[in-house]
């Protein structure tokens, strides 16, 4: 699918980077951690995701303050700021309704924003979100000495070339991930964002508090989370459910915070989203998922590079043992 990028400028003069995908009804996507508008659509992280989310709709995602294609160098991040960059966006895509999918700590912007706008939405979809960060849960020296470790290891090692320093999160987000996936996020993580405003947004999301504004989201909601996911606790997911009024709740059965391409939890994502839109549910492989001949195939390679080693194993070992034997027949007749 072709991507058009386009500009928009916020009431503060940062420059935000925003792309439309798709055809259909409008769909609006906040931010992650690493956005980058570019290389979310080339990796094997997000992609499937856009793809799945545009595959009916018009999908309409946007790079945050200081990450991705958006303007790197700015003077204020903050949770208004990133409210606000919200309603820019969209007032300038010219979008009078739509539905809002917030992730991650996007979940809490998406709050935010239908309590104050609810005549603009259609639905809210929240997404491995939580409404209280680390500061603000059942133990907030916890948080802050969780939150002080994370913030070292970004100023040390997050623009690095060492991929160790930012496996600490990766192995968080995509913890049954493989090595492809692993080596991606790691350099989308240093891509998106510089070390500073890593930290920044980091000191910004274990701040964040709309547990609130819950009750005063009046928009038909579905909630969805995983029952393992190591990075925002399956509680969090529970606690916005229940808090705001008549949404909907569906459990994921993963322990990848970020859902991957090839795994059960995609299938019932979009089955989840599908019946709360009233959308038909997707037939075959899933888009950015690969087909039952790529999944053959690969078995049959990875059967075969298996195999393969299990020789060389063998032959060294049979190898060791006739040496072995030799040198035993030499001191056994000289």
């Amino acid at each position: 699918m072709h991507q058009e990028i386009q500009y928009c400028t916020t009431s503060d003069g940062v420059r935000l980077a925003y792309s439309k995908i798709g055809k259909g009804t409008p769909i609006v996507r906040t931010p992650h951690w690493f956005a980058h508008l570019e290389y979310d659509l080339k990796g094997p992280i997000f992609r499937h995701q856009i793809l799945g989310l545009a595959h009916r709709h018009s999908l309409l995602r946007y790079d945050g303050r200081g990450l991705g294609l958006s303007q790197r160098e700015v003077k204020e991040i903050c949770f208004d700021r990133l409210v606000e960059d919200l309603e820019s966006v969209v007032d300038r895509a010219g979008l009078e309704r739509f539905i809002l999918v917030g992730l991650s700590q996007g979940g809490a912007v998406a709050i935010a924003y239908a309590s104050r706008h609810p005549d603009r939405l259609t639905h809210l979809i929240i997404y491995g979100a939580f409404a209280r960060g680390l500061l603000h849960r059942e133990n907030p020296e916890k948080g802050r000495q969780t939150l002080e470790l994370s913030r070292t290891l970004v100023r040390e090692g997050w623009g690095s070339d060492q991929d160790s320093y930012r496996e600490f999160f990766t192995s968080q987000f995509i913890p049954d991930g493989t090595m492809e996936q692993y080596r991606w996020l790691n350099e989308i993580q240093r891509i998106a964002a510089t070390p500073e405003v890593a930290e920044r947004i980091m000191c910004l999301s274990a701040d964040i508090n709309v547990v609130n504004l819950l009750p005063k989201v009046r928009v038909p909601t579905l909630v969805l989370h995983t029952r393992g996911d190591l990075r925002v606790p399956f509680s969090l997911g529970q606690e916005i459910a229940a808090g705001i009024p008549n949404a909907k709740f569906v459990p994921l059965e993963s322990r990848n915070h970020i859902i991957l391409a090839d795994e059960p939890a995609n299938r019932q994502l979009f089955n989840a989203i599908s019946s709360f839109l009233g959308d038909r549910p997707i037939r075959g492989p899933l888009p950015g998922t690969a087909t039952i001949k790529d999944r053959v195939k690969r078995g049959v390679v990875a059967m075969e590079r298996s195999w393969l080693i299990k020789g060389v194993a063998i032959l060294a070992a049979l190898t060791g043992a006739a040496i072995s034997i030799i040198q035993l027949w030499r001191l056994l007749h000289y």
